[in-house]
């Protein structure tokens, strides 16, 4: 049954007070229009509203935050057909409603949203101050980035929230990178923008956490062509070389872009997400080669390589 724009919930077992939503108001907290809800659920199960006895459709919170996360991954690149596997795999999160990180970022998200950078700037110094580099990423700077991207979804001032925090993310990590860099000796591990987006603050928390493990770091915030990459592995001596992705990419074109190089390499990023297999694949026939899904799993990683 089709639901009206301006059709109302008369079922008294699913009243509006315990915060069940009409798909008009989804819509307007999602940007997802209605035709485009009644399409995900009819053709790939990827959300199912509850119904009132007069089958107009009633969403939960849960059901809008699924609704995020899944434009999230539309945003990477991933076919709608492919997002409900991904979306089934991501493990449930098991944080308390409310704690001293979630305050934490609530605040960060408030000063963000009023582009306070010197509020932005405190509250990152004080956090820097009292908590190592990987506890903040887990607890404070991932979560965010993560609730920030969910905040943008649809949303009248998405750009300019974006652009502006990602621009002082990078600026901050980038200056602690430089000074860490300043006082380490050795061959450098070599960092790369695997997608043509940005200010990609994720390759930027990755350069961090490995520069704070004594490794020193070279970032290029932006592709590479073939070729070119082993040459700036072979000038730079590089201990290892960290592609990040964002976004959806070619597996069958990994062998090319990775020709040549004689180090460690590590693909990162929601692409191994959502080219698991194909990227499990590679492992078997590039050398060398390994998968993380996010900065933490990626530092492991080059620990456990070896590689500081």
């Amino acid at each position: 049954m089709n639901d009206t724009p301006d059709s109302r919930p008369h079922d008294h077992h699913r009243p509006r007070e315990q915060g069940w939503l009409p798909i008009r108001e989804v819509t307007r907290q999602t940007g997802v229009n209605a035709v485009t809800l009644r399409a995900w659920e009819r053709r790939y199960g990827l959300v199912v509203p509850q119904r009132t006895a007069k089958g107009h459709r009633l969403f939960s919170p849960e059901h809008v935050q699924r609704i995020l996360n899944i434009l999230t991954w539309l945003d990477r690149g991933v076919a709608v057909s492919q997002v409900k596997q991904l979306l089934d795999a991501t493990p449930a999160s098991n944080e308390p409603a409310t704690n001293d990180w979630q305050l934490q970022r609530q605040r960060l998200t408030q000063a963000i949203g009023q582009l306070a950078e010197r509020k932005i700037d405190d509250a990152f110094n004080q956090a820097m101050a009292l908590y190592p580099p990987r506890t903040l990423c887990e607890h404070l700077l991932l979560p965010l980035l993560g609730e920030l991207e969910q905040r943008w979804q649809g949303r009248f001032g998405t750009q300019m929230e974006r652009v502006f925090f990602h621009t002082w993310l990078r600026s901050k990590l980038a200056v602690r990178v430089y000074h860490n860099n300043r006082q380490l000796q050795g061959a450098p591990l070599l960092l790369v923008n695997h997608a043509e987006l940005p200010l990609e603050p994720h390759l930027w928390l990755s350069a961090w956490l490995a520069s704070n493990s004594d490794c020193p770091v070279e970032v290029f915030d932006w592709p590479l062509p073939p070729g070119e990459l082993a040459l700036a592995a072979d000038l730079l001596s590089a201990r290892g070389v960290l592609l990040y992705a964002s976004r959806s990419i070619d597996p069958r074109q990994l062998p090319r872009q990775l020709a040549g190089l004689a180090c460690p390499i590590f693909i990162v990023g929601p692409a191994v997400r959502i080219h698991r297999t194909e990227l499990l694949a590679c492992t078997h026939t590039i050398a060398d080669l390994h998968l993380a899904e996010d900065p933490l799993s990626a530092h492991q990683a080059l620990i456990g390589r070896g590689l500081f």
